[in-house]
């Protein structure tokens, strides 16, 4: 797998949203999530800068959803129901997008993904406290 792939094309199950993607740091940014959110959508997010997500095709399909903070806000094909990108309320400078929506990804191409701990998200803490940002790694080890 190309970890260094800076610009992909992407489109959601039904092909109606269409978006030309370029990532900040290739793959290597791959990751998860363990808000209440991100643990029952289980997407591979990849991290593309503000300015980084085109959509080419079917923003007019476009739906938005926002929860608790409203800070982030996640984008979905309201024909198809997947989610294609977010913005992150941990960076609102940046895009979370879904890795499994771009052209000749699958989640399952990773190996070790991070999971960052969005239960104890920083903004969050009444402590000041940050901590490491890290839950855990999921692993994906393919059967022979």
């Amino acid at each position: 797998m190309n970890m260094d792939i800076h610009e992909i094309d992407g489109a959601c199950h039904c092909g109606t949203v269409r978006l030309r993607v370029r990532l900040s740091d290739g793959l290597r940014s791959a990751r998860r999530c363990t808000c209440s959110y991100c643990r029952m959508k289980g997407a591979v997010a990849l991290s593309a800068d503000l300015g980084g997500v085109d959509v080419v095709a079917g923003a007019d399909s476009l739906t938005t959803y926002q929860f608790n903070t409203m800070a982030a806000k996640h984008y979905f094909c309201s024909k198809c129901g997947i989610y294609t990108h977010h913005q992150r309320r941990s960076d609102p400078n940046q895009y979370g997008v879904n890795a499994s929506v771009l052209e000749g990804i699958s989640p399952f191409d990773f190996t070790e993904i991070p999971v960052m701990d969005g239960i104890n998200h920083p903004s969050d803490r009444k402590d000041g406290a940050s901590g490491s940002g890290i839950a855990g790694t999921l692993k994906f080890i393919a059967a022979e």
